[in-house]
């Protein structure tokens, strides 16, 4: 057997059809029946069988495939392991925001990451805190940007910048001054789940307070909860770059926090033990540069 052989095979597997393969691969078809062949001949065993639409995996087959699939990205790592140690970015990194940051600042990241890094692969996905601390941790996502991150020794975290914490209200509903939280409590509130940051930070400023806030909605998305402010259903407290995403800040105001220790800081988050490679430094200097700059 060699890699040819078994890349044809995995292609023909995937594709369920020699020749969907051999227009993918832009060889001729009897090529690869040739390729597979010799591996049948080789292993002694049938691994495809032929039908009116393509072909599909013996028993036998379907074994090798796996083989194949696990063999494949052996050699893909083992390239990219080589090529890094000449500081050159290639292979895959996972980035993870919140769904705000990920609107804001992903199309930047992606055209950057482009100019820069053409052999690389960049793939973006989004979550709420949880999500995206659970994800560092089992290795979904190489980093994350992440608001107040919980300080864990297995995650390594990198403040970036802070942003203040705000009443967002409808237009003409909005104080037009800044709101203490004793005031706050006179507002109905839509606020995200408890366990969210922006939530766990107002209720901890207003439980050292003694005020108890008024929340009469519960929503976990962002874009929604401004919707709803600007519908009238009540007020949000967020930070400043929620409205920065949204489709209709004209519909809202904004007023500060008379508190000024009301801060959420935005930070780099990765995983503490896992490898650096020169596609996650470069990866992470991207992200850094595009908070600074917006």
């Amino acid at each position: 057997m060699n890699l040819n052989q078994l890349q044809t095979f995995v292609h023909v597997a995937e594709h369920g059809s020699f020749s969907k393969a051999a227009l993918v691969l832009g060889v001729a078809q009897p090529a690869l029946s040739r390729q597979v062949r010799a591996l049948e001949i080789e292993l002694h065993e049938t691994l495809l069988l032929r039908h009116g639409r393509g072909v599909r995996l013996t028993d036998a087959g379907q074994r090798l495939l796996e083989h194949c699939q696990d063999i494949l990205h052996m050699v893909t790592r083992a390239k990219e392991d080589l090529l890094a140690q000449r500081n050159e970015p290639v292979g895959q990194v996972t980035v993870a925001m919140p769904p705000t940051l990920a609107r804001l600042h992903t199309l930047a990241l992606i055209r950057a990451f482009q100019a820069e890094m053409p052999r690389a692969r960049l793939a973006v996905v989004e979550g709420f805190s949880v999500h995206l601390t659970e994800w560092l941790l089992t290795g979904r996502s190489d980093m994350a940007l992440m608001y107040s991150p919980e300080a864990i020794p297995a995650l390594d975290i990198l403040p970036l910048r802070q942003e203040r914490l705000c009443l967002i209200s409808p237009v003409g509903q909005s104080p037009g001054k800044p709101v203490t939280l004793q005031q706050l409590a006179r507002y109905p509130l839509v606020m995200p789940q408890r366990g969210q940051t922006f939530r766990n930070l107002m209720e901890s400023a207003a439980a050292m307070a003694g005020v108890q806030l008024n929340v009469v909605w519960e929503v976990s998305s962002v874009p929604v909860i401004l919707d709803l402010v600007a519908a009238g259903m009540g007020h949000a407290a967020l930070g400043e770059e929620a409205i920065r995403s949204y489709d209709h800040p004209e519909r809202l105001a904004l007023a500060p926090f008379a508190d000024a220790g009301i801060l959420n800081t935005l930070c780099l988050v990765t995983p503490a033990q896992k490898r650096t490679t020169p596609l996650i430094l470069r990866t992470a200097g991207l992200l850094r540069r595009i908070i600074e700059a917006s």
